[in-house]
């Protein structure tokens, strides 16, 4: 088995509801909800690394604060390991450009979501912070 690719993931929480991210048509998983994120690069922190990813695929600058938790999963093209991370959005507007919706969940509406299969445990743990 190849070692996993690692990837960082952003939960922004706005009271009692989190960002929900859809993966757009063509893109690895999609139509599938997740954290919206990225790879690590080299030389990167995963924090870094998640703060360079919001800024790419949803135009805002954020803070990257502390970790929700880390998960493996063996997708049929990769191994996944996902790190989350709560974020809180410092200023711009949300504009997509890897996604084709958002929304923000209630924990009850995260669970009527298609959610990427690495992304639920750390969707069940927001959900019963919230």
């Amino acid at each position: 088995m190849s070692s996993p690719i690692r990837v960082v993931g952003a939960v922004f929480v706005d009271g009692n509801r989190f960002l929900a991210c859809r993966k757009a048509a063509g893109k690895s998983l999609a139509g599938m909800w997740e954290f919206p994120g990225g790879k690590i690069e080299e030389g990167e922190t995963p924090k870094q690394a998640l703060a360079r990813e919001i800024e790419e695929e949803l135009s805002v600058i954020a803070t990257v604060g502390d970790k929700v938790t880390t998960t493996v999963y063996e997708y049929d093209f990769a191994t996944i390991e996902l790190t989350t991370f709560l974020c809180t959005i410092e200023s711009g507007d949300l504009t997509l450009s890897d996604h084709d919706a958002i929304r923000w969940v209630s924990p009850a509406e995260a669970q009527e979501l298609d959610w990427a299969p690495a992304d639920i445990p750390a969707v069940k743990l927001v959900s019963s912070r919230l």
